[in-house]
């Protein structure tokens, strides 16, 4: 039998802002990585975000992001590992500090948006991600992209590691997601994505966008919590996995 985490990205609204059925999703997940404030999430939506995922039993891990609220995290700034290390430090700081007070414990760090990417090709800024990490807890678990130098980084230094797939996007010949500059960025079809997800899971394979099949491992599976119809894809990617026999559990 295969085994799989799900994650989702959630807390990513903030003042005024409402995103994401955050409360609804956390039915069909058994991982989130909660916003830090730098590209989305505030204090109290941290809090609340904390709280739901505390009553629903769902594991949860920090988020931290570019300081980029305009362009939600996902337009590159050029930063030192110097930078990264201290971004990452305080955003995992300022969300443990909710998961004590609401008497909680967080399994992970996944990087979002920018930072995940930038991370997934250059040695220097994942060395310092994983640094951060492995200094606040060796025990957390670092999320990053199957086969990337974040993982890489996160092995050499002792952290526990969790290759990730993406569930809705398209992948190139290097294992890289397509950027999302590029109009195949995203897979529009429930169907395929979920085809997608299931041969990553079972098979080890991604098929590129160069028509090349690309190894891969799965040990988690993200679903974005901000797109329109995030609801009905993540229990339609809940329900698919199951009928395939895939175990969804969390890490710990």
């Amino acid at each position: 039998m295969h085994t799989v985490d799900l994650n989702c990205d959630l807390g990513e609204s903030f003042g005024a802002y409402q995103i994401g059925n955050d409360e609804e999703i956390l039915d069909y997940v058994t991982s989130v990585n909660v916003a830090c404030g730098f590209h989305a999430g505030d204090p109290s939506v941290m809090r609340k975000t904390v709280q739901l995922a505390l009553e629903k039993g769902v594991k949860i891990g920090a988020h931290p992001g570019l300081q980029d609220l305009m362009g939600f995290g996902r337009r590159n700034i050029k930063i030192s590992p110097q930078e990264a290390y201290d971004i990452v430090v305080y955003q995992i700081g300022a969300l443990n500090g909710f998961l004590q007070a609401e008497g909680g414990r967080m399994q992970h760090v996944k990087p979002h948006g920018a930072l995940y990417n930038m991370a997934a090709q250059n040695r220097g800024l994942s060395q310092a991600i994983a640094e951060a990490v492995y200094k606040i807890n060796p025990e957390l678990i670092l999320f990053g992209l199957s086969g990337s130098e974040l993982i890489r980084a996160g092995q050499s230094i002792g952290l526990q590691t969790a290759s990730e797939v993406f569930a809705d996007r398209t992948y190139q010949n290097d294992g890289s997601l397509t950027s999302r500059m590029e109009k195949d960025a995203l897979i529009a079809s429930d169907e395929a994505a979920v085809a997608q997800v299931i041969r990553m899971v079972k098979e080890g394979k991604v098929l590129s966008q160069q028509g090349t099949d690309v190894a891969i491992m799965a040990d988690t599976i993200c679903i974005h919590g901000d797109g329109a119809h995030a609801l009905s894809f993540a229990s339609h990617v809940n329900k698919s996995l199951r009928l395939s026999e895939i175990i969804i559990r969390s890490f710990t």
